[in-house]
């Protein structure tokens, strides 16, 4: 069975059929058997667009089931296709089993002929109605299907309103639109040589294909790319008898949301028009009316309509993103589907339907996307800011940006590869504009409302945006925009306000969010109603996850942030980085161009006391949570300057001649220092800076402590190869903490283990887990050394492996599950073999990625650690991780800070 009928209040279909029906259809089902107003209609399987595609043709049988399902089609709404007398007109939708808003093609009153149009102007009473349908299915039809430029279309119809002397549509009257349809046929001739089809028959075989191959269009690729979707999913087609908005004034269309998708606030949300049809609300044609207006215009549909979404809320249990049409005041559902929202509106509808006990708490954790956390952090402008705004429109994501003003898809694309920040500047969004919107850190429309397209896009993406700003006057061929005498032009710095809608000249200052203030103390929580939501998720997340979530942080400062988001540990403190500060880079200097041994101990011993008051800061904001710090890593000449200035500077400084100094710097430079003489091997060549280190670190534990302080020290030994290697290291540090906990008369509890970055260490991990007592992965390095790639390079042509299908996913983006993974896997388990009591886990910055976190969670490691911003979205990652898990997973962490 390939084709699936639904209609009258039955339906061969249920909404656990997604993969079968495609979400569009699946749910069409669903509302059909709950008794909800839909057209009848009927959806073509998922299955056929895949083996279409695939092969080129499809089944023989299919013909069959469609030619009864058009029979059972015209029984149920006594109208048949291509009739004379009683046409019926469809839709041909597309609907794959994953949402993708306007990113495949719909055609809309496919019926209609030179013959069928007058018997529905006889049928409606309205030849304006229906020559107003005939137009719009031409050119939607020749558009999608006969591949004629759509804009050949638009002009004709600007020239017409300017002839006719109005300015939107639904002023044109019939004569005009007739004159309009012989204009369109005269279009599809020139340019394809063929005349537009009319036997409907042939027009609706043509409309289904057409969906297929939709499958495969740019944005609808593009957008499978940028949202993670599988590409062997397919679309289903849904045809479904047509009902009109634009039959007049007691009939119209709208899109509304159950709760308001940028805020999550309870309240209906939404935006309608009257005598319209679907297209002019999403596409962003006519600006419309906010759906509270609804109740004045058309009071009957719309104390249905809020009846109706109360019903669909409850039964599917999330925020629906409703499409409607009221013809001749009769409401009709055309979609429900779950609302694309933003972070903030995530958040919040999950803990309050959570409160109004219409979900579980762990059905809230798995709703929000946990990469979309990132929104909350966003800047948002200084209110203190002192900026005249240029213009207003309606704030349909939230953020705020600054960019330089681009006027077309394509060079946001061009601008943002070379690395300028750019807003997409549009009359209006439409699909085909899909890749500017990804390039752009925010989109400004000069049409459409809440819910069109930009507005839509715009929320999932996480993307600032302001749509329907009215005084905006776009010039697409100068590349400028003019608002009261401004003139803004390609390349100008402008800034959104997504909150307010408000738009500025410049680049405005920004300060930290809601949630940011109130981490960093400047905000009480009490008043920050969104850290609340926010915190509450959150942990409920932390009494489901089995993997401990630590950040990396390298100073006092980045480590209480850390802590403030969650974090229940520094799972890489690099210690590389406190030697850059102030003076300190004096000493490290000295220290790498001594003569001698003497010589760097005598610099060392002044990095001694810096290194140690790090380290003691460190462990006071982490409190009775394990810190892990790294030893030094990078290749000394990273620290050392490179000729001018600052390098005659430092021979002064030290007493030394330039040129013996430009000597040394030259002696130490390598060919490729990232496999050159760092990182343990630095430690093993001068074994001083491991003694200094190490000392650093346990006297800073000691002093700590004796201040009542729980300190939890790992000394982490980089770059490790063998075994002896790291031997030669923990023997050091052994050596260094029985002097100094001897000498101190104090006992510090404290973990030595290494870092795998190597494949040969992750081979060899049974004999380095004899000594080590924790493994930390350090991704970035394993992930190049792994694939031969240098991360610094490699992104001259990695997208174009993952446009290509060469790889699924940037390996540095995402943790790599079949390569590096193994070796993560086989490290753990050959570790764990000789020391059952290994500590696991990872340390770059995949631990902060949710499919990355995912994999960590499969692989049995303990804990991930990411940079502090990244820790909430890895705390959810590892709680929707352990839930999908059907293993039973054991809680073993301390509750996190912010919960």
């Amino acid at each position: 069975m390939l084709v699936y009928f639904f209609g009258n209040g039955k339906a061969e279909g249920t909404r656990e059929m997604r993969a079968l029906l495609g979400g569009k259809g699946a749910n069409l089902a669903e509302m059909t058997n709950l008794g909800v107003p839909v057209p009848p209609g009927f959806t073509i399987a998922c299955s056929v667009c895949v083996d279409y595609l695939r092969v080129g043709t499809f089944p023989e049988s299919l013909r069959g089931e469609v030619a009864k399902a058009i029979t059972r089609l015209e029984a149920a709404t006594g109208r048949g296709l291509g009739d004379t007398t009683n046409p019926l007109l469809v839709s041909v939708r597309s609907g794959a089993p994953v949402s993708m808003p306007g990113m495949m093609e719909t055609i809309l009153n496919l019926g209609l002929n030179d013959r069928t149009v007058l018997a529905l102007a006889r049928q409606s009473g309205s030849a304006r109605f229906a020559y107003d349908s005939y137009r719009r299915f031409i050119q939607m039809y020749a558009d999608v299907v006969l591949g004629v430029p759509i804009h050949n279309f638009e002009h004709l119809l600007r020239a017409k309103r300017m002839t006719e002397g109005v300015e939107t549509d639904a002023e044109l009257a019939e004569d005009a639109l007739r004159n309009l349809v012989e204009e369109y046929k005269a279009v599809v001739r020139n340019v394809t040589g063929q005349t537009f089809p009319m036997d409907p028959d042939v027009q609706l075989w043509g409309a289904i294909e057409a969906v297929w191959k939709s499958w495969t269009l740019k944005k609808a690729v593009d957008y499978r790319r940028v949202n993670g979707i599988s590409e062997t999913l397919g679309t289903a087609v849904n045809v479904v008898a047509m009902v009109f908005g634009n039959l007049g004034d007691d009939s119209g269309t709208g899109v509304a949301f159950t709760r308001n998708p940028s805020t999550g606030e309870r309240k209906f949300y939404g935006e309608f028009l009257v005598n319209a049809q679907g297209e002019d609300v999403v596409a962003g044609i006519r600006t419309p009316f906010d759906i509270e207006e609804m109740a004045n215009r058309l009071p009957g549909p719309y104390e249905e309509l809020l009846e109706t979404k109360d019903r669909l809320e409850q039964h599917f249990r999330d925020m629906q993103d409703l499409e409607f049409t009221v013809e001749r005041g009769k409401l009709f559902l055309l979609q429900t589907r779950t609302g694309k929202r933003t972070a903030a509106a995530a958040v919040r509808i999950a803990r309050e339907m959570v409160e109004e006990g219409v979900i579980s708490r762990e059905e809230a954790v798995n709703r929000i996307v946990a990469d979309q956390l990132d929104q909350l952090l966003h800047p948002i402008i200084d209110p203190q800011a002192r900026a005249e705004p240029l213009c207003q429109g309606l704030p349909a994501s939230p953020g705020a940006a600054s960019g330089i003003a681009v006027f077309d898809p394509d060079g946001a694309e061009r601008r943002n590869a070379k690395g300028e920040a750019v807003i997409l500047v549009r009359e209006e969004t439409t699909p085909e504009d899909f890749h500017g919107i990804v390039a752009a850190r925010a989109v400004l429309t000069a049409r459409g409302g809440m819910t069109s397209h930009a507005a839509v896009v715009a929320r999932g993406m996480g993307k600032c945006a302001v749509v329907g700003c009215k005084d905006i006057a776009i010039d697409p061929e100068k590349h400028t925009f003019s608002v009261h005498g401004t003139t803004v032009s390609e390349g100008d710095w402008i800034t959104l306000d997504g909150a307010t809608g408000r738009v500025f000249v410049g680049d405005l200052p920004t300060i930290p969010s809601e949630i940011v203030r109130v981490t960093n103390g400047s905000l009480p929580a009490s008043r920050a109603p969104m850290y609340q939501a926010f915190s509450h998720v959150l942990g409920w997340a932390d009494e489901v996850r089995r993997l401990r979530v630590r950040a990396n942080a390298d100073t006092p400062r980045d480590a209480r942030v850390a802590r403030q988001f969650g974090a229940e540990g520094i799972g890489l403190c690099r210690t590389e980085h406190m030697f850059f500060e102030g003076d300190r880079i004096t000493s490290m200097r000295e220290m790498i161009v001594a003569r001698d041994e003497s010589g760097r101990r005598r610099a060392l011993a002044k990095l001694l006391p810096m290194q140690r008051a790090d380290f003691e800061g460190i462990f006071e904001a982490m409190a009775g949570c394990p810190v892990t710090i790294r030893l030094l890593d990078p290749p000394l000449h990273e620290f050392l300057p490179h000729g001018g200035e600052e390098s005659k500077l430092l021979a002064r400084t030290l007493g030394m001649a330039r040129d013996e100094l430009n000597r040394i710097v030259e002696s130490l430079r390598e060919t490729n220092p990232m496999l050159g003489h760092r990182g343990c091997r630095l430690g093993i060549t001068y074994p001083e800076i491991t003694e200094m280190q190490a000392r650093a670190i346990f006297e800073a534990a000691v002093r700590a402590s004796r201040r009542g302080i729980d300190v939890q020290p790992e000394i982490m030994v980089p770059l490790v190869a063998t075994a002896r290697e790291f031997d030669n290291q923990h023997a050091i540090i052994e050596d260094v903490a029985r002097q100094v906990l001897g000498a101190m008369g104090e006992h510090v509890d404290y973990l030595v283990g290494t870092m795998i970055e190597l494949p040969r260490a992750a081979l060899t991990a049974d004999e380095i887990a004899k000594t080590a007592q924790f493994f930390s992965f350090g991704t970035n390095d394993l992930t190049q050394t792994t694939f031969g790639l240098s991360r610094d390079d490699a992104g001259r042509f990695l997208p174009f492996y993952v446009e290509k299908g060469i790889l699924a996913d940037d390996p540095f983006r995402v943790l790599d599950a079949s390569g590096v993974g193994k070796l993560v896997r086989m490290a753990v388990q050959d570790g764990r073999r000789v020391r059952p009591d290994l500590k696991v886990g990872i340390c770059g910055e995949h631990g902060g990625e949710p499919r990355s976190v995912n994999l960590c969670h499969e692989l049995g490691l303990d804990y991930v650690s990411c940079s502090p911003f990244r820790v909430p979205i890895a705390r959810l990652a590892a709680a929707q991780a352990a839930l999908a898990d059907p293993r039973p997973a054991a809680i073993s962490h301390q509750p996190s800070a912010i919960s």
